[in-house]
C-alpha cells in the first residue's frame, strides 16, 4: 500500500478553515468598534506595529495570513467546479498562484516591519 501526502493537504486546508472562522468575527466585532470610534487602547496602531516588530508576532500573522490563503484559494476551486466551470487546472493554477503571490507578499510585507 502506497503512502500518500493527503493528510497533510487536508491538516493545513483543515487548519485554515478554523483558524479563519476563530479570528474572522473577532476582527469584524473589532473593525465594528473601531468604526464606532470606540477603540480599546490595545488596538491601537502603536500596540499593533509593536507586535508585529517582534518575530513572534510576525510569525503569528504570517500563518493565519498563510493558512487563510491556501484555505480560500481551495474553496473558491471547489465553488467554480460547483458552479459548472470544468478546467479545473486552470483554476487551480490560478487560485493557487495568487496565494502563493500573497504568501511571499505577506512575508516580505513583514520582514520589512522594524
Amino acid at each position: 500500500m502506497s503512502k500518500s501526502n493527503k493528510p497533510i493537504v487536508w491538516g493545513l486546508f483543515a487548519a485554515g478553515g478554523m483558524a479563519t472562522a476563530l479570528v474572522t468575527p473577532v476582527l469584524t466585532f473589532l473593525t465594528l468598534l473601531t468604526a464606532l470610534h470606540f477603540t480599546p487602547s490595545l488596538f491601537t496602531y502603536e500596540c499593533l506595529h509593536t507586535m508585529a516588530s517582534y518575530w513572534i508576532g510576525k510569525l503569528i500573522i504570517f500563518v493565519f495570513v498563510t493558512l487563510s490563503l491556501w484555505h480560500s484559494a481551495h474553496r473558491m476551486r471547489i465553488t467554480a467546479h460547483d458552479f459548472g466551470i470544468r478546467s479545473d487546472l486552470l483554476i487551480a493554477i490560478i487560485l493557487y498562484c495568487v496565494a502563493a503571490i500573497g504568501t511571499i507578499l505577506t512575508g516580505f510585507s513583514l520582514l520589512s516591519i522594524h
